[in-house]
């Protein structure tokens, strides 16, 4: 598959660096030749200086030759002109970023297949709908559900309470007696392990599980942690995401909003009748305690500017808020909330082109999902008949050693599989492996 990507920056480098793992004939194009000069050095692809819309720089890249561009330069008016442009120069398929979320909400209105722009991405929207799923359990830094919630995987910290502290996988697994859990990553000081029977839990560690619906009880119990119930969400920052996070959570929840803005204020109270907006500087302790941070279940900072996100985001920790998201703009600092108390830092950039990444996924994997701050994606596949998984149990099956299965459901119902368990055909599969193992791994499935 040859895909064009333009922008080399945050979106458009760790999207090509996922799609390098697959060894896809990609093109990077961007005016900074200090940009292409680091994606070039560091993953397989090429790369061209140039603008996006210029009719020269596309036919350089064999804009005819395309299966897919994907424009996600940080200029909105940029990569809508490139998908046009790119379109009727002969790309198969357009992506587009974008900003303006009507052009998300009106696509059908706007027909802007006619105008070449096959589909539109916004990383504020998204990044809103990614607050909005981390806050369904607020005892577990992340949970994605699989087939419906048969099974789910949840993220967990382990800590001085925790029984799973200093034992290893198969200790854990003869604390209960129904064994409904599998443990299939541990994130440990900025390193993703994929664990096996003999490895220890801990302190610190981010630990990641794959359950049936009975497991999430056995997980949060093993883990020293209690459920609980959200209904006061407190976000700071009336950006683009606290603007969606907070119209797509009011619709559950109680949300204060708070912005230091005045005009921007008297705009969001207009947008968000549903919400308390606050006129403050969120940095100030005092207005936060005023505005009854005490009382809060969650805690969301989605300012512009990420120390003060993470810093906020600590004194609500020290408030006893039970759960705290910090939008940054450095992806490097995602790795930091497991050592310094934030719950879980989001990252709209990489939340985009993880995004796009599984919507351009082809053959039999039918979902794909990343996790924050972890090395490793979780795929699920529908299993074929006859496929290479089928063929004996999964201790004989020559796996990759950067890959471990979940589960399985079958039949409607969801299961945490051993080595004596046997793939048929018709299973849903949920298997986490690293990028690089992804393009191995699926060869178990065809």
């Amino acid at each position: 598959m040859r895909i064009i990507i333009a922008g080399a920056g945050d979106v458009g480098f760790h999207l090509a660096k996922l799609l390098a793992y697959e060894e896809q004939d990609i093109v990077l194009i961007d005016r900074s030749i200090e940009r292409l000069q680091s994606a070039s050095n560091s993953l397989d692809v090429a790369t061209i200086q140039g603008n996006s819309t210029s009719y020269r720089t596309l036919e350089e890249a064999d804009i005819a030759g395309a299966d897919l561009l994907i424009s996600v330069t940080s200029s909105e008016e940029t990569n809508i002109t490139t998908c046009i442009i790119g379109k009727h120069l002969g790309a198969k398929k357009t992506i587009a970023r974008v900003e303006n979320t009507e052009f998300l909400f009106n696509k059908e209105k706007l027909d802007l297949k006619e105008l070449g722009i096959d589909e539109v991405i916004s990383p504020e929207s998204l990044a809103a709908k990614e607050i909005k799923r981390l806050l369904r359990e607020a005892a577990l830094t992340d949970t994605f559900d699989f087939d419906n919630g048969k099974l789910s995987l949840v993220g967990v910290m382990i800590e001085e309470n925790s029984i799973l502290l200093n034992r290893s996988l198969i200790e854990a697994g003869s604390l209960v007696k129904d064994n409904n859990f599998i443990n299939v990553a541990i994130l440990r000081n900025n390193e993703t392990i994929i664990p096996h029977g003999e490895n220890k839990f801990q302190l610190g560690d981010h630990a990641y599980f794959v359950v049936p619906q009975e497991g999430m009880e056995t997980v949060l119990t093993l883990a020293g942690k209690e459920r609980v119930g959200i209904k006061n969400i407190m976000i700071l920052g009336g950006s683009k995401v606290g603007a969606h996070a907070a119209k797509r959570l009011s619709k559950k929840f109680k949300v204060k909003l708070i912005e230091k803005d005045k005009d921007r204020c008297f705009e969001l109270a207009d947008k968000l009748p549903n919400v308390m907006v606050i006129n403050g500087d969120g940095r100030d302790v005092d207005i936060l305690e005023e505005e009854s941070i005490d009382n809060m279940d969650a805690f969301i900072a989605v300012t512009g500017n990420s120390e003060t996100n993470i810093i906020s985001s600590l004194v609500a920790k020290n408030h006893d808020v039970k759960k705290t998201i910090s939008l940054v703009e450095n992806i490097d600092y995602i790795h930091l909330s497991q050592n310094i108390g934030v719950d879980t830092m989001i990252n709209k950039k990489l939340i985009a082109a993880n995004f796009i990444f599984r919507y351009i996924r082809q053959g039999d994997v039918i979902s794909l999902t990343s996790i924050h701050g972890v090395d490793a994606e979780i795929l699920e596949f529908i299993v074929k008949a006859g496929s290479k998984i089928t063929e004996r149990e999964i201790k004989s099956v020559s796996f990759p050693e950067g890959a471990i299965i979940g589960g399985v459901v079958r039949n409607g119902v969801g299961y945490t599989v051993d080595g004596e368990f046997q793939v048929r055909p018709k299973d849903r599969i949920v298997v986490l492996c690293r990028p690089e193992c992804i393009h191995v791994v699926e060869k178990f499935f065809t």
